[in-house]
């Protein structure tokens, strides 16, 4: 089932997917939606299909399994976060930006100190994340707040996928104007995608619409204004973003 959230004359509104359009929902986060009548064109605006009020990013995920570190997560501000086609803001001033591909769990109901084994239990779906870094301030500010926080650098989308058959074997393809500049797998990631989940929960207690995102093994690619970036992952969809120069 894809669940997402489209733009309408009557503002955003949550929607499941259907062969003759999105059926608006009441509740995007309900264990069991219910359809309200409404029907919205298949070719509507989609928006970040999830609100959340708190974003995970998962450190230390290295493609390259012989140089492991410990698994660590950090926080990017919710209000870095835009739907597929908005472009996102490059700092100019800030040195080179990369663009990350990486798969994002979005939680389904309250999570707690759950167990490896129970990870899955706890999700709703996933979808996309481009996790956009100024790379010239990673050395300066660990932390990640400076390099991560720019505008629009959280692209989420283009929906929630709820039936992805193993999130821990998803391809992920990224390409700029339309070349292939990378190619990957979640089965890289370093931490797994249950291990992401159970020690995100094990420090912060998160609730539905929540996202994880659990890093990009050899997903990461350097960008510049006008460039057009497309994140493809089978089974879950593309999200596309153009690159802007920011502007005050």
């Amino acid at each position: 089932m894809r669940l997402a959230r489209v733009d309408t004359p009557n503002g955003p509104r949550p929607a499941v997917q259907a062969a003759d359009g999105w059926h608006i929902v009441d509740d995007l986060l309900a264990p069991d939606p219910v359809e309200t009548g409404e029907v919205v064109a298949l070719d509507a605006t989609l928006l970040a299909p999830v609100e959340p009020r708190v974003v995970v990013g998962i450190a230390h995920n290295k493609a390259l399994r012989e140089h492991v570190l410990p698994i660590q997560a950090w926080l990017k501000s919710t209000r870095t976060v835009i739907g597929p086609g908005v472009p996102i803001a490059a700092r100019r001033d800030l040195g080179q930006v990369n663009i990350e591909g990486e798969l994002a769990v979005v939680i389904g109901r309250p999570a707690w100190r759950v167990s490896i084994e129970d990870a899955f239990d706890v999700v709703l779906g996933y979808t996309i994340a481009n996790d956009v870094t100024s790379m010239d301030r990673v050395p300066i500010d660990e932390r990640n707040f400076e390099p991560k926080a720019g505008r629009g650098y959280t692209p989420l989308g283009p929906w929630i996928e709820t039936e992805v058959a193993d999130p821990e074997a998803i391809d992920m393809l990224v390409r700029v104007n339309g070349e292939l500049r990378a190619a990957s797998n979640t089965a890289r990631l370093q931490s797994t995608v249950a291990e992401s989940i159970a020690y995100a929960t094990s420090w912060l207690e998160l609730d539905a619409g929540d996202v994880i995102m659990t890093g990009a093994p050899a997903t990461f690619v350097p960008v510049e204004p006008g460039d057009l970036i497309e994140l493809d992952f089978p089974g879950i969809g593309t999200l596309s973003n153009p690159v802007a120069e920011e502007r005050s």
